[in-house]
């Protein structure tokens, strides 16, 4: 049920992704946008715009296309097969270190607590951590959340004994009591949260602005459908507003796309920080602290430390907010 989630969180190597344009490629005749979704929170929520008919209100000819495996719906936006996909600021750093032309145009939100550092009660501050065994995801979005949070106390991965375990049995060998703690995400925060076995020393509210979920575009969508990609983004502020004034109803209709029950998907909401129009202003504001331009040093820096991309991209190129300021008129 969470694999496909599982694929969502993991930070993509270079080596496993081309992002050369398909020379088979032939433009889209139609004016609509095609979309790329994959399985979490921020993304799923484009379906609670699609079906209360937010596209069509803002005259928005949307073509949502699931992608039961996230790395695929990269691959895709950076060949040219759609308009526009739903991936992290961290995922869309390879494209453009490689000249793919695609930008940011809106926030969708940010992890405010869907993904933490879990511990046992025991272990009541980060000096407690010190030789203790951690497991996690190697790579993955809880190996950046791990590596964020020694550093903010003074501490590095030098520090602490690691064990590359995928997620869900990361979870359940920190339950089982085999290691000390574990950088998971939800369900699993939750899950290790109210079985008492243990409680988040750290968690992604921890780091504002450190893992932003997107909508990132072609250059050549952008020109030639803006109307449509402006259109969506102010469909997206209704659903936001949606989503924080009927969380039932909203979780019922996002935990079909996912095949969850309602109340098992309602666990995701409060972990996410759905963006809203200032605060897409904000991020793509690079005079402030969370901005996407600001938090960009900080991802690259990972990236590069651990080989998952090459060079320095130019992440000016990379963003483009006018379509927010235009959908904010």
């Amino acid at each position: 049920m969470f694999a496909r989630q599982a694929v969502r969180r993991t930070l993509c190597r270079l080596a496993a992704i081309s992002f050369v344009m398909l020379s088979a490629w032939s433009p889209l005749a139609r004016a609509e946008v095609k979309v790329g979704v994959s399985d979490w929170p921020g993304w799923v929520a484009w379906y609670v715009a699609e079906q209360n008919g937010y596209f069509k209100k803002y005259g928005a000819d949307v073509k949502l296309v699931w992608f039961a495996n996230y790395t695929d719906s990269i691959s895709a936006l950076s060949s040219g097969q759609l308009d526009a996909n739903s991936q992290t600021w961290s995922d869309t750093m390879a494209p453009l270190a490689k000249g793919v032309p695609v930008k940011a145009v809106l926030v969708n939100d940010n992890s405010f607590g869907n993904d933490a550092l879990m511990v046992g009660p025991g272990i009541k501050s980060f000096a407690d951590l010190k030789g203790k065994t951690i497991a996690l995801e190697q790579y993955s979005i809880s190996h950046f959340v791990l590596v964020t949070a020694l550093e903010k106390h003074g501490m590095s991965l030098k520090d602490v004994k690691l064990t590359n375990l995928s997620a869900g049995d990361a979870a359940a060998a920190f339950m089982a009591g085999r290691v000390d703690a574990a950088v998971v995400w939800n369900p699993w925060v939750n899950t290790i949260q109210t079985s008492g076995k243990g409680h988040a020393l750290f968690t992604s509210k921890d780091m504002p602005g450190l893992i932003p979920d997107l909508l990132v575009a072609q250059d050549k969508a952008i020109q030639s459908k803006r109307k449509e990609l402006v259109g969506m983004i102010k469909a997206w502020y209704d659903a936001q507003a949606y989503i924080s004034a009927h969380p039932d109803e909203a979780s019922k209709i996002m935990s079909k796309v996912v095949s969850m029950k309602p109340d098992e998907y309602k666990a995701f909401l409060p972990g996410t920080r759905f963006f809203t129009a200032k605060d897409n202003a904000d991020a793509f504001n690079p005079a402030s602290p969370t901005s996407l331009a600001a938090v960009a040093p900080t991802i690259n820096k990972f990236l590069l430390e651990n080989k998952l991309v090459d060079g320095k991209p130019d992440f000016t190129k990379g963003l483009d907010g006018s379509l927010v300021k235009e959908a904010a008129k």
